[in-house]
Parts: C-alpha cells; structure tokens; sequence
C-alpha cells in the first residue's frame, strides 16, 4: 500500500528542483535498481510487485499492486519495481585520462546513452554545463540502465572549467568543419567537447577549444545535416580508445 505522502514525494522528485530539495531521486526496473543498491546508494524506499526479490531491509520496502505501480511509474509500461534513492555525495574528479564535457546538451535520452557510452569506453568524468539536462531526471537514469554508478557526472561553469583547464590539458571540440577524426593525432589524456543537439558548441565555448575535429561523411550525396550528439560521441570515444 502506498500512503498519500509517499506518492506526493514521488511526483515531486519528478522536477528538478524538488529531487534538488529533497536530495533524492527515482529509479525503475529490477536491473537499474540493483545497480544502484549494489554501488552502495543509500535506500530511502522501495515499491514493488515482487516482494522479497530485492535484498533491502523489509522496513524500506513495500508491495503494491500493478494498478498502484503504474499511478507512480513514469514508463507507459512499469517494470516491477519503483526505488527512490539519495543522492550520493560527489567525488573529488580525476584528472587522468579522457574526460568527457557536454555544453547544453538536453535531450535525456541523449544524456543517459552518453552516460553508458562512458562507462562502456572507460571514461570516468563526464563535465556537464549548467543548461545540461539533470543526470537523475528519471527518463535520464532509465537511460542509463545503471551506468550512472560508474561515471562521476559534475555540473558546473563550463567556460570557467575549460578556462582554468585550458593551460594544462588539450581540449578538443567536434564539429561540422575541422581535422577529420581518422586523421588528427589523438592523446590518451584530453578533454573532448560534445555540443548541443540543435546548434552545436556554442561561440562561447569555441574559443577555449584547442583542436577542432569532424567526423567525416562518406554518403555519395553528402546532404546528411548533421549526427546525433549520443552517435557522435560513440564514434568519437571509439577513436579515442582505439588509438589512445
């Protein structure tokens, strides 16, 4: 059964300001869940329909019905489970290796496929602008499929960042013109910029990138406009590691 004030706290970790507020956040279905229990978050509570197929103390998890799952899900099609969880205090960044930084990127699904792209090529830090859709909005951490876990995501002045960074480390930048990707030596250390879905890196980002590049089209017509953000970082990242 779930109380009045459960699901209000529920609805409301649906907006930023209230996941901000409360220092929590939502996470759905079995797999998403145990990454996250497995990683160490901290429990604030469980609804399911499976009793007992989550190791939690029993005083944090509650069974309900499909019928009450789905009023608190934001899927069209709830899986099992419903967690709310805490935030988890920040780590101090590494500065070694690749570091990823998005400037202004908002689509969430974008987001938590780059999320993963991270964690499938081994990069730690992802720099995210303050305009940068929230990591745990739910469709973001859905998204993700528990790779949140794994990748310190930090949200912060993205031309302060590179500003202070610009000094001691090479920044990259992609985009539609610039050094072919295949072709441009790459470092295992560096920052890589990836801009926004509809415009790109912005002008106040391009003048701290050091090395412009573009991932080269081979259509016969060439009339491709553009990737999408999640694609050209997966193709990006790839080249990182395969020559890093």
């Amino acid at each position: 059964m779930v109380s009045k004030n459960q699901k209000k706290l529920i609805k409301s970790l649906y907006q930023k300001k209230y996941r901000k507020q409360h220092g929590m956040f939502v996470a759905e279905g079995k797999k998403v869940i145990c990454e996250f229990i497995y990683a160490g978050l901290k429990l604030h509570s469980l609804f399911t329909i499976d009793n007992g197929a989550f190791e939690v103390e029993s005083k944090l998890e509650f069974e309900v019905t499909q019928n009450e799952l789905k009023q608190l899900s934001f899927l069209a099609t709830p899986q099992v489970a419903l967690a709310v969880f805490y935030m988890p205090l920040k780590n101090v960044m590494s500065q070694e290796g690749l570091i990823l930084a998005l400037d202004d990127v908002r689509d969430p699904g974008n987001l938590g496929t780059i999320i993963r792209l991270c964690d499938w090529f081994g990069v730690k830090n992802l720099v995210c602008s303050l305009k940068t859709v929230d990591c745990y909005n739910p469709k973001v951490v859905q998204a993700t499929m528990g790779s949140l876990t794994r990748v310190h995501v930090v949200y912060t002045d993205l031309e302060k960042f590179l500003q202070e960074k610009k000094s001691t480390i090479n920044v990259f930048g992609t985009f539609m013109e610039g050094n072919s990707l295949y072709k441009e030596s790459l470092p295992e250390n560096g920052i890589i910029v990836m801009g926004n879905e509809a415009n790109g890196i912005s002008d106040t980002i391009e003048k701290f990138v050091d090395t412009k590049i573009t991932i080269p089209r081979f259509g016969l017509d060439q009339k491709t406009e553009s990737l999408n953000v999640a694609t050209a970082t997966a193709i990006t990242l790839s080249e990182f590691k395969r020559r890093g």
